[in-house]
C-alpha cells in the first residue's frame, strides 16, 4: 500500500520517499497583500481545527498571521539593532512582539510599529542573554537538569530541573553556577527529556541495525534525520526493507543530526507525509517560524501532530550528552519518531530529537533546526 502511494506521488511531484519529510510557515510582511491568499491546504486547515479547536476562519486567519511575522521576524532584529531583546508571535493578538531594551531610540520603536510588531520595553539584550546561555553550555548539567534556553519574554535564561530532582546537591551547585553566569530563572519540569529512537517494530522506514528512525526532509542527493539514529557509513534500509543508502554524516551528542544518501532505485520529492490525518504537504522553503507559531510533526509512530513553538536554541541535557540549538515545542511524540518533519505552513523546520510523555497524556518535544544541518553538510533542501 506504501509503495502504490509513492509511485502515485512520484508521478505527480508529490511524495516524499519511504517515510516523511518536513514544511513550515511562509512568510509574508504585516502589510502583504499575499496574507489574504489561502495560507495552508485543506489537509492543514483541518488539522490546525482540530488540534487547535478553531473553526476553519480562525485557523485561516492565524495561519496567516503567522505567516505574515514569520516574514518580519528577521526585519524586526535588523531594525532593532544591538537594542533587540528577542522575538516572538503572540497568537491573541495574531502579531509579531518585538523586545528592545531601553537604548533604543524612538525611532527604532516608531519603525517597528510601522511594520506591524507590537514592541516591549526589556532589560537584557538578546546578545547578553545569549551569551549568558552559552556560559551555562559550557558546564557540566546533572541527569536532574533536563534543558536551558533563553526566553525573551521572561528576559532570562530558564534552567528546567525535574521537580523530584531539585533538592540534589549537584542540581543545586550547577544552578549556583548557572546564576553567576547571567539572569536565570529556574522551571520545575515533570520529566527528563529523552530520544525518540526505537527498535525494530512494524511501520514506517527508516531502519538502521536494530533502531527505526523517521525520515526528516528531502535534500538533493538524500534526507536528513537525527543523529542518534546512527553512526557515520551505517546502511539504511526502507520500508519494505530494501536497502536505501548509508549514513554519511552524523552527530550527536552535542548535536543531534545526520544525513544519508539516496540510491538503489530510491528518490527523494519536497513532501512531509500526513498519514491520512491531513494531505501530504509540499515542502517549499525553510524560514525559521518564531516562538508562539503553530507547528505540526510527522513520524513514523504516531504519524501526524500539531502543537506550538515554545523556545529556540535551548540546550537539552540527555543521558547521552548535552545537545545544542534545539528548538521547544509542546508536540507530542513516541519512539521511532525521532529524525521525522517539523513543519510551519509549507516551511521546513527541523527533524525530531527527543522529548518526554506520549501522545495519549501529551508531552514536549525538541527538534534540530533544518538549516543548521544543511549548513554543515553543504546540503541543499529539496523544495517545490
Amino acid at each position: 500500500m506504501r509503495r502504490k502511494r509513492l509511485l502515485r506521488a512520484a508521478g505527480a511531484a508529490l511524495l516524499m520517499l519511504g517515510g516523511l519529510t518536513a514544511a513550515g510557515t511562509v512568510p509574508a510582511t504585516a502589510h502583504d497583500a499575499t496574507t489574504a491568499k489561502a495560507p495552508a491546504s485543506e489537509g492543514l486547515l483541518t488539522a490546525m481545527r482540530h488540534d487547535f479547536g478553531l473553526t476553519r476562519e480562525q485557523a485561516e486567519a492565524r495561519l496567516a498571521s503567522e505567516r505574515a511575522a514569520t516574514k518580519l521576524d528577521p526585519k524586526a532584529r535588523a531594525t532593532a539593532g544591538a537594542a533587540y531583546g528577542g522575538s516572538w508571535y503572540d497568537a491573541d493578538s495574531g502579531r509579531l512582539t518585538v523586545a528592545v531594551t531601553g537604548a533604543a531610540s524612538p525611532a527604532t520603536r516608531a519603525a517597528l510599529r510601522e511594520a506591524g510588531a507590537t514592541v516591549r520595553t526589556v532589560r537584557h539584550s538578546a546578545r547578553a542573554l545569549d551569551a549568558a546561555k552559552a556560559r551555562i553550555d559550557r558546564l557540566k548539567a546533572p541527569q536532574g537538569v533536563s534543558s536551558w534556553h533563553v526566553d525573551p519574554k521572561a528576559g532570562t535564561v530558564v534552567v528546567g530541573v525535574v521537580g523530584d530532582r531539585r533538592a540534589d546537591n549537584d542540581v543545586q551547585s550547577f544552578l549556583t553556577r548557572a546564576r553567576a553566569a547571567g539572569p536565570v530563572t529556574v522551571e520545575t519540569v515533570s520529566k527528563a527529556a529523552g530520544t525518540l529512537a526505537a527498535g525494530t517494530v512494524g511501520g514506517d522506514p527508516f531502519y538502521t541495525g536494530n533502531v527505526r528512525c523517521s525520515i526528516g526532509f528531502s535534500v538533493y542527493g538524500g534526507f536528513v534525520t537525527a543523529g542518534h539514529c546512527g553512526q557515520p557509513s551505517a546502511a539504511v534500509y526502507g520500508w519494505d526493507r530494501s536497502y536505501v543508502g548509508n549514513f554519511q554524516g552524523s552527530s550527536f551528542p552535542d548535536n543531534d543530526y545526520a544525513w544519508i544518501n539516496v540510491g538503489s532505485g530510491w528518490w527523494t520529492v519536497p513532501v512531509v507525509l500526513g498519514w491520512g490525518t491531513v494531505s501530504d504537504q509540499l515542502v517549499r522553503g525553510s524560514n525559521v517560524a518564531p516562538p508562539g507559531t503553530s507547528i505540526c510533526r510527522s513520524g513514523s509512530t504516531t504519524h501526524w501532530h500539531c502543537g506550538t513553538v515554545l523556545a529556540l536554541n535551548e540546550t537539552v541535557n540527555y543521558s547521552q550528552g548535552a545537545v545544542r540549538q534545539l528548538t521547544k515545542t509542546n508536540v507530542c511524540a513516541e519512539p521511532g519518531d525521532s529524525g521525522g518533519s517539523f513543519i510551519s505552513g509549507d516551511q521546513a523546520q527541523g527533524v525530531t530529537s527527543g522529548g518526554w510523555g506520549n501522545c495519549s497524556s501529551g508531552g514536549e518535544t525538541w527538534f534540530q533546526p533544518v538549516n543548521e544541518i544543511l549548513n554543515r553538510y553543504g546540503l541543499t533542501l529539496h523544495t517545490a
